[in-house]
Formats: structure tokens, C-alpha cells, sequence
């Protein structure tokens, strides 16, 4: 293995007249693992992703994939990378093995290899019984799917995907989380960009939080949680006596790590806790003997939703004016070129 960063991205600036895509955006992925560049639309993730695969040069900045740097050695460099974009780019007029054995082609594979290729990948994706269906009566996922596969009919060391689970149902997401996390178990660096919280949390080694071009917070999902707080005890009070909510308080205000929050409205109660499973058993007994009852009582965690609200004053599906979306005219024939 080696010592150099699978992906290395510094100080990477992008502009199209006044509007900043990219202001000085720093990316380092370990080999072996998930970064997950999350974001809201607009927030310059798909152009990172375009600069970091040759799709386009950075106006100020370095970045190296695999080892070569992506202007000095963008030819090089393609054959080495997979990338899936937001929106599956494949021929829906062929079947799937059809598209696969014709990426293969492209990739200047002989006829024999495209063709092992395409079936070794039909079979990774679940996608055997569809081999012979043309693309356009796929569903969403199965196209998705297909589209990865596509991206790595040549085995590449580092894949890109860019938000790869957009308008997937539950489901579809779930699966696609599995087929991820096993091309990363068997050595693959995964770039991914995501607006899903849940998504990043799930399957990123390390997540980088990006906001106007920038990196506003880096670390681990823990490392990231910790920026708001730890754990927290949410409670609803019965309705009842109305001096149950700040009984509830006094009793409960021994276990708090901070501030407590009151919410009379609601006859609510956020309670900031450490070692919060430890607790319950205790606050429970301690409620019921000062005869409070409750209408609910849960261990929150803080979300990397709760995060994104910190860091930037907005949670994470609050969009502003995408940059992202004028980088290129031609995004879909672009996607293919790196292959």
C-alpha cells in the first residue's frame, strides 16, 4: 500500500464569472476507504468531483488521484478511476449486458474479456435475469446499478459516485449502501458525495462537511456529533398538574451535563446527558417516586443533520443557487469520457 493518499485535493478554487463553485476546497482519502463529501445542492460537491476525475481544470489548487495528478496526467490517470454520476448514463435502447460489453470495447478490451467482464458484473449487481432486457424496462435501481457497474468494468483502484442514490426508494438505497460498502471491503477507494445525512453516516470512514465551495468541518461521524454536544434524554411530561414539568426539572437537573430546555408548550424537557443508557434506569426510578408521569421518554444522539444546523445556520436541504449545475453543458457525454 501506499504512503500517498488514494485522493489528495488542495486548495482547489473553480469560478464561472462572479459566482465561486470552489473557494479553497482541501479533500484527503485514505486508500481503502469512504470519504463522504456531504453538502447541500450548490455547495461546489459535483464540481469537485469533475475536477478530481479530468472533467475540468481547477482555476487555483493541486489535486492527485491514485498518484497522478489530474491536469498534468488526466489520460493516464482515466484509466484508473470510475466514476457514477447523479443520473444513470446508460444506452436504455440496449440491454444491460449489451452496455456493459460496450464499455467494455471502449475501454479497448478484446472481445473475449468485455464479454467476462459484463457477465461478472450482471452477476456482482443482482442483475443476471434483466441481462437481456433492454434498459428502458429497468427500474430506477436496476439502472443505477447497472450504471455502476459500468464504472467498474475495468477494476479501478478509486471510484467516484456522485450522489448515486438520488431517487432511489428505501430500498433501492439500502441495497446500493451494501454494494458500496463490499467494493470497500475489498480494497476500493470510494469518493462519495451525498445530501443524506444517514448516508454519510453510514458509510464513510471519514466525512468532509462542504458549504460554498469550502470545508467548514472534517472528521469521523462521532468526531463530527461531538461538535454539537453528546447525548441528550428527551422527555414528554404527562398532562397533568401543571407544576409537573419543572418538578420534572428539579429531579432531573442532578443528571444534566448542561442546560437543560424546557418547551411548556409541548410540556417538553432536552436534557444533556453523558453516559446516557447508564442513566435511564435511574431517571426513570427517580421520575416515577416523585409521581411524574410521562407521555415519552427517549436517548437522542445528535444527527449530522443537527451538524450541518450548527456549522451553517440551516440544515442540510436548504439549498441556495446551485453552482453546480453550470459547470458544464454536456454533463452525461462528459461522465462517459473518463471511462
Amino acid at each position: 500500500m501506499s504512503n500517498k493518499p488514494a485522493i489528495l485535493a488542495e486548495g482547489l478554487h473553480k469560478h464561472y464569472g462572479k459566482t465561486k463553485a470552489l473557494a479553497g476546497l482541501d479533500l484527503v482519502a485514505e486508500e481503502g476507504t469512504v470519504l463522504a463529501v456531504l453538502g447541500p445542492n450548490g455547495a461546489g460537491k459535483t464540481t469537485a468531483v469533475r475536477i478530481l476525475t479530468t472533467l475540468l481544470r481547477p482555476d487555483a489548487g493541486r489535486a492527485e488521484v491514485a498518484g497522478l495528478d489530474v491536469v498534468k496526467h488526466a489520460d493516464a490517470l482515466r484509466a484508473r478511476i470510475g466514476l457514477a454520476g447523479q443520473y444513470a448514463a446508460v444506452d436504455e435502447n440496449l440491454t444491460g449486458y449489451e452496455n456493459l460489453e460496450m464499455f467494455g470495447r471502449l475501454y479497448h478490451l478484446p472481445g473475449a474479456m468485455a464479454r467476462r467482464r459484463a457477465n461478472e458484473l450482471l452477476a456482482r449487481f443482482d442483475l443476471v435475469d434483466a441481462a437481456r432486457r433492454t434498459v428502458k424496462t429497468y427500474s430506477g435501481g436496476m439502472r443505477r446499478r447497472l450504471d455502476l457497474s459500468a464504472s467498474l468494468i475495468m477494476s479501478p483502484p478509486v471510484l467516484f459516485l456522485d450522489e448515486p442514490t438520488t431517487g432511489l426508494d428505501p430500498r433501492g438505497r439500502l441495497a446500493m449502501w451494501d454494494v458500496i460498502s463490499t467494493l470497500v471491503a475489498d480494497g476500493t477507494t470510494v469518493l462519495l458525495t451525498t445530501q443524506y445525512l444517514e448516508e454519510a453516516d453510514q458509510l464513510a470512514h471519514q466525512i468532509a462537511v462542504v458549504d460554498q465551495g469550502r470545508v467548514i468541518a472534517k472528521g469521523t461521524s462521532d468526531e463530527l456529533k461531538a461538535l454539537v454536544g453528546g447525548e441528550r434524554l428527551e422527555l414528554t411530561v404527562a398532562r397533568g398538574d401543571g407544576n409537573d414539568l419543572h418538578a420534572a426539572a428539579q429531579v432531573l437537573n442532578p443528571y444534566s451535563s448542561g442546560k437543560l430546555q424546557i418547551n411548556t408548550d409541548h410540556r417538553r424537557l432536552i436534557v444533556p446527558v453523558t453516559q446516557g443508557a447508564q442513566l435511564l434506569a435511574a431517571v426513570v426510578r427517580d421520575l416515577d417516586a416523585a409521581h411524574i408521569p410521562l407521555e415519552d421518554l427517549a436517548l437522542r444522539r445528535p444527527t449530522l443533520d443537527d451538524v450541518f444546523l450548527t456549522l451553517t445556520g440551516r440544515t442540510a436541504d436548504e439549498t441556495e443557487t446551485p453552482t453546480d449545475t453550470i459547470d458544464t453543458p454536456a454533463t452525461q457525454p462528459l461522465v462517459r469520457s473518463t471511462r
